[in-house]
């Protein structure tokens, strides 16, 4: 098993297996197009391909505060609109530039709301990957008349853990206080 975290200093670690084929894409330190935000992984399956954003605003470093913040841009769409509609687009035009969407793409985010209790996980989850589909869809007065990505799901560290058991995610507390916490 390969283990993987989004940054150096991230405590949700991944465990792939040897022959899944994943990379990743929002690579710190390699030259990528300008004003293009990107997902953090690409796992590529028989059936399709999915882009995988993390998002943790329950890392243990993360002042309280900042968490609840952070949490009600995810509730009022803040997020959603400026942060993971423009990664799912920006990551597909990448792929389909690069002549590697031949595949159905799905978008998957993961949030790590382990530091929420399970009422208000619940009630941030609710209609949050319809929302984002739509969004994804239409992200201008008119729809894209070409659909790019095929689905999206929004998972917490528990249902990815159920959705892709043989890639599980623990989170692993680290002791570094530096970076932003939701990044």
């Amino acid at each position: 098993m390969k283990t993987y975290r989004a940054e150096a200093n991230a405590e949700l670690e991944f465990s792939f297996p040897d022959d899944l084929p994943w990379h990743e894409l929002d690579q710190q330190g390699i030259r990528l197009p300008q004003q293009m935000k990107f997902v953090d992984l690409v796992i590529e399956r028989d059936q399709d391909v999915l882009l995988v954003e993390i998002k943790d605003p329950s890392i243990s470093r993360c002042p309280d505060d900042e968490r609840q913040r952070y949490f009600k841009r995810l509730a009022d769409n803040t997020v959603l609109k400026e942060e993971l509609t423009p990664k799912a687009r920006d990551s597909y035009t990448f792929l389909h530039l690069m002549e590697r969407d031949g595949k159905p793409i799905k978008f998957v985010v993961l949030i790590g709301l382990d530091a929420f209790d399970h009422e208000k996980q619940k009630a941030l989850l609710a209609g949050f990957k319809d929302r984002l589909f739509a969004d994804i869809k239409c992200e201008t007065d008119t729809p894209w008349r070409r659909q790019h990505i095929a689905d999206c799901v929004v998972l917490s560290v528990d249902i990815w853990n159920k959705t892709f058991a043989d890639w599980p995610v623990k989170r692993i507390p680290t002791t570094a206080t530096s970076a932003q916490a939701a990044a």
